[in-house]
Order: structure tokens, then sequence, then C-alpha cells
């Protein structure tokens, strides 16, 4: 595993482009562009503010800059660097900004949600959608309260749970609210026009998302009201599921990529999976404190201190053999069952509990299904979708931040804010320390489409980690 030079980075803006070939990162109010072969620069733009959101068009041949404070969109050519154009919504405000499939459009979401605004690139026409639905009250209350700091939460998760793409970029998906009552809208992408409106059963509709397939689209409802229901192209109700009915219900769901199981988290702390057939339970995960199956394996991470030699330590002491002073080291144990695991106790008299399934994604070949459990913070479950039950756990020092599959192969990526990255297979684990000056504590990362590559990304600094091709297949 081979390391880059560490560059800088604001608000962990840094994304690959969809065709791979670059890598695109902000620097405050700056656009960089780089080939991600050489990490040479091939583009820098500047901005008229500092950057709050980056996103590639779906063809890598435009860039989107949002910059909310503003109200600005700015868009930038690679093919055509000194073609630019900016989108100014003026007292309208924004939210949110993304492309549409195509590439060539642009949905804008205003202050209040009060409308989506589509501009188009090619014609230069706009049209406008109202009564979007604001469902992710989480993301936008998160949103509100750090407006005029320089940190801002992922502005599509204010969008990403009311708008749905299908993977072949026909349709969309939109969440509405009318008269006090929620509605699903679906619109043909390539004209904006409407090919089906109804209402679902509903009291706050929290999120949507069309299976990958783009067959089904799943809806549920608000966290108070455990309910998903599941719709066909055609607008049918499908199904409705409901696992219990007290309070505290759905907190993430999740479709594998074959689109043959939907797998639900819950604030009990437990996944369920449906099956597409007869959109039924066929299992359900349980997150346990203690595991003491001995077949199951937990691999524990433990910490070594690495010291210099006092007498060979230069002086005056440089940076890097300063942080060596105290730089700390880990890897993975097998633990011996039975294991308990370390658990953080939610606080009852505030939103949003630490409690519950928070992250669960499907390895890209079915096989695998990850997932955490916001109240044991600091492991990741790995379950065995084939034969429907646990595979591993790992439990680390710190709190998982995030973790994310690589995109070819059941091989997964952890970092939990330290400076060591975590990888996982069925043939095992390892964790690797970052070897750059100072402490580089990763808090996002995103792989590159080959599985080769992967961006590290801390909150000030960006660095690109190198995978050879035999390790930990």
């Amino acid at each position: 595993m081979n390391f880059s030079e560490v560059f800088k980075l604001s608000n962990q803006l840094s994304k690959f482009s969809p065709n791979g070939k670059f890598l695109a990162s902000c620097i405050q109010y700056r656009l960089v562009v780089r080939d991600v072969s050489t990490l040479q620069v091939l583009q820098l733009y500047t901005c008229l503010d500092q950057i709050q959101h980056l996103e590639w068009s779906a063809d890598s041949l435009f860039i989107l800059c949002a910059m909310y404070k503003r109200g600005l969109v700015q868009i930038w050519s690679l093919e055509q660097p000194e073609w630019h154009c900016k989108i100014d919504e003026g007292s309208a405000g924004l939210v949110a900004s993304c492309w549409s499939p195509d590439g060539r459009h642009i949905l804008n979401t205003t202050e209040f949600h009060l409308r989506i605004t589509v501009w188009s690139l090619c014609t230069k026409s706009v049209s406008y959608i109202k009564y979007p639905k604001a469902c992710q009250q989480e993301s936008l209350a998160s949103f509100k309260a750090q407006f005029f700091t320089n940190s801002y939460p992922d502005p599509l998760q204010v969008l990403r749970s009311g708008i749905s793409f299908t993977k072949d970029g026909r349709y969309m998906a939109l969440a509405e609210r009318r008269d006090c009552k929620d509605y699903i809208s679906l619109f043909v992408c390539s004209d904006w026009q409407l090919l089906r409106h109804f209402d679902t059963d509903t009291q706050d509709l929290a999120g949507i998302e069309w299976a990958p397939n783009g067959c089904v689209l799943a809806a549920w409802d608000s966290c108070l009201e455990y309910k998903i229901l599941l719709y066909s192209l055609d607008g049918r109700l499908l199904s409705t599921y409901c696992a219990y009915e007290w309070s505290l219900g759905i907190k993430n769901i999740a479709w594998s990529p074959s689109s043959q199981f939907l797998a639900i988290g819950s604030y009990d702390e437990k996944v369920r999976i449906l099956n597409h057939v007869t959109w039924k339970m066929i299992t359900e995960f349980g997150h346990t404190v203690t595991i003491n199956n001995p077949k199951i394996v937990v691999y524990k991470e433990m910490e070594k201190s690495q010291t210099l030699e006092m007498e060979n330590l230069p002086f005056p002491p440089t940076k890097a053999a300063a942080s060596s002073l105290f730089n700390t080291e880990s890897k993975y144990e097998v633990a011996s069952s039975p294991v308990s695991l370390q658990t953080l106790k939610p606080v009852a008299d505030r939103p949003n509990p630490k409690i519950g399934i928070g992250i669960l994604a499907f390895s890209p070949d079915n096989c695998f299904l990850a997932t955490r459990n916001d109240n044991i913070p600091n492991a990741v479950w790995i379950w065995d979708v084939q034969k429907l039950k646990l595979f591993v756990v790992l439990e680390h020092l710190s709190a998982v931040r995030s973790f994310q599959w690589d995109p070819q192969q059941a091989r997964l990526a952890v970092c939990t804010g330290r400076s060591q990255v975590y990888l996982w297979s069925p043939a095992g684990c390892l964790s690797v320390q970052v070897p750059a000056e100072g402490d580089f504590q990763i808090l996002s990362l995103c792989w590159h489409r080959s599985g080769n590559s992967m961006a590290l990304l801390s909150k000030d600094q960006l660095c690109l980690c190198y995978l050879e091709n035999a390790e930990i297949k």
C-alpha cells in the first residue's frame, strides 16, 4: 500500500470524476482539478465565494460548485476552460443543488423548499417544480444551525431523501407536501413532464429511493411511524411493511445491487431483510452487545506505541521526528469468545438519539452487508447475505465515521477519525498508518471506480492511497 503527498482541502470537498480520470478538490473559493494518474494540476478555477458543495456531471465534462450563503451556483467546463456558467437564485435563496442524470440540467432547491428550479445548460430554459418536501429534517436542522459557519453538511442529504433518480437516468421521483398531505410525483427526465402523481399513506414522508433496476420505489415514514411502502413505476402500491408499532421506527434503508433485497435499519438496533418476490421479511439481524458464538470472528483493534530512541533523535528535531515520538500504530487481533463490545448510552432528552442502525451498505457482489449500530459506535458488523447470518465483527478504538465498499469486489474500507485506514475482505483485515507529517485524521473516504485507489479526507487535507492488487483480496 502506497500513499501520495498531502494536499490542502476545505470542508472535505474532493471527488473522483465518474470516468475515473480526474480528481477535483476545493480550497476555500478555488477548485483544483488533477489528473488521477499523475496528480498534476490540469485546471484551476476561481469561484465567487467559498465553495460548500462540489459535484461532477455524469459524463465528467462539467463540475458544479454551489455557494449557499450567496445563493450561487457556478459550472465549469473541462473541455473549454474559458467557458463557465453562473446561476443566481437571488432572494429565493439556495439550500441544495445537484445534476440531473444527463449532466445538462441543474436542480436547485430554494430556501424553505418553496420550489425546485430546473436549469438547462443546452437551451438556457428554466422549469419550476412546486411543493418539494423537505424530507430529511435532521439534515435541514443541521444545515440551518451551520448556515453562518464555514462547515456545511452534505447538501445532497437534504435533497437525496426527497429526490431519487432511476439508475438509467430516465425517471425522477419527487416527494411532495400539499395541503398537509404527502404525495409522490414521477417525472420523465428527458423533458421533465409529469408521468404519475399519487398520494402516500404516510404521516410524514421521510425519504424515497429507487431500486437499482428502476422497477420499484421505496418510500418510508418518519422515525415516529414504522412504515415502508413499495410502489411500481406506474404508481401502484405493491406492498406495505411494518415491523412494530411503538415509536422510533425506520432510520435507514439500503437496496442490494441486484435489487433482490431491501435492508431496513431500525431504531430497535435490528436490520430486517425483505425479498423482492413477496416483499415479506426473510430474516432480521440483531446487534447484541455480547458475542458468544465462537464461530463468529471478532477482530479487535489493538494499539502499540512507536517511539524513537532519544539518542537517534536529530537536533534540532524535525517535525516528522517530533511527531514520531507520539506516533501510534494499531493492528487487528482476533478476540476470544465471548466478546463484549463497547456501548454508548444515548442521551434520552436530546433529539436524534445515538441509537439504531445509522449506516448500512451491501457489497457490490451482493454477498455481504456491512452495518453500524449507533449505540455500539466502534464496531462494524459484516453479515453473510447468502447464509443470512453474522460473518465477522470489526471493533475499533474510536467510533466509526464511515465505511465504503470497493466498487469492484467485496473489500471494505473503514475510517474512524484516526490516522489509520482499515481494510477488510473475506481473506482478512489490516490497519495501515498514513505516513503523513503530523496527525492526519481521516474523517471520510471514497474509492476510485477501479478499486485500485481511494481518497482519504481529513478536515483540511487530502491524501490518495494506492492499493496493490494482491492486498487482502
